[in-house]
């Protein structure tokens, strides 16, 4: 995603690594179909010695860029640090890639040693007085430089990127900052690593049958499978995994056994044990605070949102006000209605966190006789993923073709040769669906490499990666229907790379601001829920009989039920996250008493728990969304707003498909995310497309 290794250009002529260059694939060009990595070959041992290589190339790169006697121009100096770290880029790639979607205790200390290591080498190239010189001048100079629009974009980041790197900062201040950033870069990979270990290391063991009363057959199957796993035969096993967990949460008659699930998934990272992550959240808090100062910010989100489209808090915590207090409302609502059913049915307890989910869809199921076991022999996942394809060939050509002759990293993994309408080479997407204990919680697309047209043409190679249920007890893999928006929500990820046509790799793809990378996903999860689509990907996997319009009517009457939970939960991590990164000062109260009292400000209700609590909120303390976990509410505002655009038209209009894939699928970040944005629709995004779609307004 943007600027993990943002001083790493992609492109560059590797230098000679000796007699290592036959030991390591890192040392070579890859002699593979399409050059994707040969994973076969790469061990744990080649990645150390890769990274340290090539961060000694590109200093030497770096070096040559400074020492250049040539007064500096946008080819020698900004279009050469484009250039630069090819090595470093490219074993990155891979190993930040693994460690996410198949990791092991040996990678987790790999990267444990090489953080500090990268942290360091970034600022030494961001820290440096004299690339800095170098970048200012062409930055002085851009406006009689002739400069392509594209062009400029680069060097404005450039220099933006060095400002806010510390490049103004006297040296005690320079030094002060490179300390922070090694620590956060630690703190980070250790907070990510406590939460896959809490995720593994529970797991409630099933031995009575009467236990299993109300879960449906599949889910029993797969707790089965996996209780023989995990060495527990003839038992059953459900774990924190989502789709493990949110059934048992559905499903189960057991009111004690969810409230055991639920309390343990809430308080991941917070056992005060080895795996506690309060204090590492509270340290990483304070250290941004501290480096937003240094940096000339009253606090890390001013710091953060400058660089984003919100451009700062005021206009966050504006948009979250305005949908908190209808969200609210509804969700009280929705609480009121739960607790008149738990009392209908002769109970006298009051509704609780791990009762939402099992009320919310006995009420869902009488009020629309619909759930997602009624819907899931329709959603199998390779028709689903068909479905997905089909859609972006009818707006934009492409097609999807699966290989079997190309590397991959786990034998789970799908691979397709993505080509344009006339044939032409695309790029490559790895599909990996299901979860393992190597691989952590969630769904994401990353870039094996990213695409760019510097010096000849480069093709993307693109991962989504997901969690979704796997095949048991004989039947398919069969989704719910949040998994299958989550199927296209990370295609939409995955086209921004794909389709990316831009010359510089520092801007390419989904290399945009925060609160813009969403859009293009977001947008997507429209599609899935179309009655015209549906109907091309929802067949039953025993007959293959397209979804009834019957079914597509009850989901369509149930598109607002239970909105309010899902909006206030989300809305209250967001807040939780500003909260957090608008402190001036570190807190002196405790990590729990901090979140409970902004959770309280807000009003949330007993009934809902925050969909993230601090101790496992990876999306802002070790995955980048630091000050940013508001941004798909800000991207769901222009992702209904640009699906109006088709349905003012036709779903697949082929006008309104071409813009929106030449200014915003193929611009990556050539230019402002707002101007590409108007280009496309021709005007601001309304937010009233998003109040009517979720029933808010």
């Amino acid at each position: 995603m943007k600027k993990l290794f943002i001083i790493i250009g992609l492109t560059g002529v590797i230098l000679s690594m000796c007699a290592q260059s036959t030991q390591n694939p890192f040392y070579s060009e890859y002699d593979t179909p399409f050059g994707v990595p040969p994973f076969s070959e790469i061990e744990e041992q080649h990645y150390l010695p890769a990274f340290k290589s090539g961060i000694e190339q590109q200093d030497q790169e770096i070096k040559a860029i400074t020492s250049s006697e040539e007064a500096p121009t946008f080819d020698n100096t900004i279009v050469a640090m484009e250039r630069s770290g090819d090595l470093l880029t490219k074993v990155s790639n891979v190993f930040y890639n693994l460690t996410s979607a198949h990791t092991n205790d040996k990678m987790q200390e790999i990267a444990r040693e090489v953080a500090p290591m990268l942290s360091a080498h970034r600022d030494n190239i961001l820290l440096n007085a004299d690339l800095f010189e170098r970048v200012k001048a062409v930055y002085d100079g851009r406006e009689s430089l002739d400069l392509t629009a594209e062009q400029n974009r680069l060097v404005e980041e450039y220099y933006k990127m060095f400002e806010r790197g510390g490049a103004n900062l006297n040296d005690a201040d320079k030094q002060e900052l490179r300390e922070i950033n090694e620590r956060l870069s630690l703190l980070s990979v250790q907070f990510g690593e406590n939460v896959l270990k809490e995720n593994n290391r529970f797991e409630m063991v099933i031995d009575d049958q009467a236990d299993l009363a109300g879960l449906p057959e599949g889910q029993i199957n797969a707790a089965a499978e996996a209780a023989e796993e995990r060495g527990h035969a003839n038992k059953w096993v459900f774990t924190l995994h989502k789709p493990s967990l949110i059934p048992f949460l559905q499903y189960s008659e057991k009111r004690d056994l969810r409230e055991k699930m639920l309390k343990a998934y809430i308080n991941r990272g917070n056992h005060d044990d080895d795996l506690d992550n309060k204090d590492i959240a509270a340290e990483m808090a304070a250290l941004r605070i501290e480096r937003a100062n240094l940096l000339g910010y009253p606090t890390h989100a001013h710091y953060i949102l400058a660089d984003n489209m919100a451009k700062e808090p005021k206009q966050v915590y504006e948009l979250l006000d305005k949908l908190w207090t209808p969200a609210l409302e509804r969700a009280k609502d929705e609480a009121d209605a739960l607790q008149a059913l738990i009392e209908e049915e002769g109970h006298d307890f009051q509704l609780q966190p791990w009762d939402w989910w099992y009320y919310a869809e006995k009420l869902k199921q009488q009020k629309y006789a619909l759930d997602d076991e009624v819907l899931r022999p329709y959603f199998q996942l390779e028709n689903v993923r068909e479905g997905a394809f089909m859609v972006a060939n009818k707006l934009y050509g492409i097609t999807f073709e699966e290989r079997t002759d190309i590397p991959k990293y786990h034998e789970d993994v799908k691979v397709y040769e993505v080509k344009e309408s006339d044939g032409t080479h695309l790029g490559i997407l790895y599909a990996n669906y299901f979860p393992r204990e190597s691989k952590r919680g969630g769904a994401w697309m990353n870039a094996f490499r990213s695409q760019r047209n510097l010096d000849e043409e480069v093709t993307p190679v693109i991962a989504n990666v997901f969690n979704f249920s796997e095949p048991s007890g004989g039947k398919p893999a069969l989704l719910t229907f949040e998994e299958v928006s989550t199927l296209f929500h990370e295609f939409g990820h995955g086209l921004h790379g794909l389709l990316s046509d831009v010359t510089y790799p520092m801007l390419a793809g989904t290399n945009v601001p925060r609160d813009f990378v969403e859009l293009p996903s977001q947008v997507m999860e429209n599609w899935a829920a179309e009655p015209a689509v549906m109907k091309q990907y929802a067949k039953h996997y025993e007959t293959d009989e397209p979804i009834p319009n019957e079914l597509i009517e009850r989901i369509r009457q149930a598109r607002h039920f239970n909105q309010g939970f899902g909006t206030v939960e989300y809305l209250a991590a967001s807040y939780l996250d500003m909260d957090w990164h608008t402190l001036t000062e570190p807190t002196e109260q405790g990590v729990n008493e901090f979140e409970k009292e902004s959770l309280d400000e807000l009003g949330l209700i007993d009934e809902i728990v925050v969909r993230y609590r601090t101790p496992y909120f990876q999306h802002i303390f070790s995955h980048g969304y630091s000050a940013g976990y508001y941004s798909y509410i800000w991207a769901a505002v222009l992702d209904a707003d640009a699906f109006q655009a088709f349905k003012e038209t036709d779903l697949f209009d082929q006008e309104t498909a071409g813009k929106f894939r030449e200014y915003v699928l193929s611009a990556g970040g050539t230019d402002d995310p707002m101007k590409m944005y108007k280009r496309f629709r021709g005007q601001e995004p309304s937010i009233e497309p998003l109040l009517e779609r979720r029933g808010l307004n």
